[in-house]
């Protein structure tokens, strides 16, 4: 269950926000906060997971309040004011959420909350992930949680991506280089244009096709170095 926080002088942020994670599993509101100091003074007892936080806020403002806590929790800023943006992410925070925003980008900011880091890279890491590690995927108007270890590989399909999984093969309307930058680096790997595979998933490689299951993947040239540093790992 993740615990989260909203903090924001404006009533119907907290009913946006908490409207979009009451459509998702495992999220669990522990207060609304409409200044800094009254989530400043909840804090100092309380322990929560994640913070979505406004910045142009009355007493103090939401990154100074930012850079007073010595352990913050994830933080999804969600504001109307682009300028602050470069100094959130000197800030770390997970994502930065102008207003208005949807349920979709909302969404690809939930799923960045979830794993471990939110840094990408073309080729994984010998790091394992966490049987408990989900992602939540839109499939036309209904909303999907996939266990990572679940996945087998992500398909390009034009302006959709197919996320192919042990169980089933679910379709949403994302861009397959938007979902690649969302998987964590260290379980999946990009070899091909279209393609990006899960790691753990490989039964063999021969010259240039991966087979996963059924499967057979095709690797792409440019990508072909990133399949060779498996070897390396």
């Amino acid at each position: 269950m993740i615990k989260y926080l909203i903090i924001d002088d404006e009533a119907i942020a907290h009913d946006i926000i908490k409207g979009y994670c009451d459509l998702l599993p495992n999220l669990q509101l522990m207060k609304h906060c409409y200044d800094a100091l009254e989530a400043f003074e909840y804090l100092n007892q309380h322990q929560v997971d994640l913070i979505f936080l406004d910045l142009n806020m009355p007493k103090l403002k939401g990154f100074e309040f930012l850079k007073t806590l010595n352990n913050p929790p994830k933080v999804i800023v969600t504001t109307a004011y682009s300028e602050y943006a470069l100094e959130g992410y000197e800030l770390n925070v997970v994502d930065y959420l102008l207003k208005p925003f949807g349920f979709d980008r909302f969404l690809k900011a939930i799923n960045k909350a979830m794993q471990p880091t939110s840094k990408v890279s073309d080729v994984v890491s010998s790091q394992p992930v966490s049987q408990e590690e989900r992602f939540f995927f839109r499939s036309n108007k209904k909303v999907i949680q996939v266990a990572i270890n679940d996945i087998l590989y992500a398909e390009a399909a034009g302006n959709y991506t197919k996320i192919v999984t042990i169980h089933e093969t679910i379709t949403i309307r994302e861009k397959v280089s938007e979902v690649i930058q969302t998987l964590p680096a260290e379980a999946f790997v990009q070899v091909h244009k279209s393609f990006a595979v899960a790691v753990k998933h490989i039964h063999e490689i021969e010259g240039n096709r991966i087979k996963i299951n059924d499967h057979l993947i095709p690797i792409g040239k440019t990508y072909k170095m990133n399949v060779n540093k498996l070897f390396n790992r």
